[in-house]
């Protein structure tokens, strides 16, 4: 039975992130990854400055910015209108904030946590490595990889919304069918219509439905996912999606919408689930972080974010001096449950706003138009403001 100090199941966002700051802090740290070749499915990806900030102490900053955009504000529209209801102001809210909103490929920044993982000697990182059988053992944890037990003083989950670990911490948690699903493609930006900004990111609200589009690539590309609500509910991360079933879901929508939605050739989707965050997120040696604790609903943009934010809190727990490993984790729980559990809520309350019917809507539009970007951005400042030693 092979011995380890840290042991991480994932080797997603949240479990890299996880790695490297564990790491830092002194850990020897042993990464396993189900799948025999690493890379990430999806392809947008949105990282606010509350998760900005940590990946810029990794000193990812420089590699971030060469790969991402720094969008200069969030358009936000309404039914066939062909002008933005409100643009909330991203470029100057950075300066307020201390931090810039950035937007990249999800895979982009997947290469850049494990190339950066790679390169720690403290970081073994194995593939075709899943994590299963977990079970206690005085004074650690033990698992099973390809039928051989393994032991770990601990032992972090971060192997997504159907985490083995998961179901040792809290098995009666299951996910949740939102009765939705994300369609996502990427175009060539220059394929793009040409009302739509290069450097923002535009969200266009219809009913039973709602589409987010925003640069990636350094500007090269821009991703585009479309929320609508249908009876699917296939099990894959990116299934391949009919073109024509997609354009006519959105053959009555603005133009701009449709030339958008018809750029794009080739679709995959999603049928989206939740986990919710208010069980345990530990038990004995293991621990929960990212989807595997708090899966949540992407109306907020906030699952990535959370995953760093959750991998920053635990380390900083695990490090305090003082405190043993139950105590770190319990300690751990109780910084991060009400937090994530505000967002969550915050995400599932976007997407009853985006998806309003036409009645409901008038009164919507009419509310962000007199509040205005600048307020309603500012409106988020407990989000984006948050600092892990605050």
């Amino acid at each position: 039975m092979a011995e380890f100090e840290t042991a991480i199941a994932g080797a997603g966002i949240a479990g890299l992130t996880a790695a490297l700051l564990l790491s830092r802090s002194g850990r020897q740290v042993s990464v396993f990854e189900r799948t025999a070749v690493h890379y990430e499915v999806g392809a947008g990806l949105q990282i606010s400055p509350n998760a900005g900030r940590i990946l810029e102490q990794l000193g990812l900053g420089p590699a971030l910015d060469a790969v991402s955009v720094r969008p200069q504000a969030i358009d936000v529209y309404s039914g066939s209108h062909l002008k933005p209801l409100v643009s909330m102001p991203l470029a100057s809210a950075a300066l307020r904030l201390g931090a810039p909103y950035r937007v990249l490929h999800r895979a982009d920044l997947q290469r850049l946590l494990l190339d950066a993982a790679r390169a720690d000697p403290s970081i073994r990182l194995a593939l075709a490595a899943p994590i299963t059988d977990v079970e206690t053992l005085s004074g650690a944890i033990s698992f099973s990889i390809g039928g051989t037990r393994h032991a770990a003083k601990l032992l972090v989950g971060a192997d997504g919304i159907r985490s083995a670990v998961r179901h040792f911490v809290d098995p009666g948690q299951t996910e949740i069918a939102a009765q939705r699903t994300a369609w996502r493609t990427t175009i060539p930006a220059v394929e793009a219509p040409e009302e739509l900004p290069r450097d923002h990111v535009s969200v266009f609200m219809n009913e039973r439905s709602h589409v987010v589009a925003y640069p990636i690539r350094a500007g090269k590309e821009i991703n585009v996912v479309a929320i609508i609500e249908e009876d699917w509910s296939g099990e894959g991360w990116a299934e391949p999606g009919d073109p024509d079933e997609i354009t006519r879901f959105f053959r009555n929508a603005s133009s701009v919408l449709t030339a958008l939605i018809n750029a794009g050739k080739a679709w995959t989707r999603w049928c989206l689930r939740a986990v919710e965050p208010s069980g345990p997120w530990h038990r004995g040696h293991a621990v929960l972080v990212g989807d595997s604790a708090h899966a949540m609903l992407p109306f907020l943009a906030q699952g990535a974010a959370m995953a760093i934010e959750d991998a920053a809190i635990l380390t900083r727990c695990l490090a305090q001096p003082g405190f043993d490993t139950q105590a770190a984790l319990q300690r751990y729980q109780a910084l991060r449950q009400p937090r994530v559990a505000r967002v969550w809520r915050a995400a599932q309350q976007n997407g009853t706003i985006y998806h309003m019917s036409p009645l409901a809507a008038s009164f919507r539009d009419a509310t962000m138009k007199a509040l205005g970007g600048e307020r309603l951005l500012a409106r988020y400042d407990w989000l984006y403001g948050w600092k892990q030693n605050g």
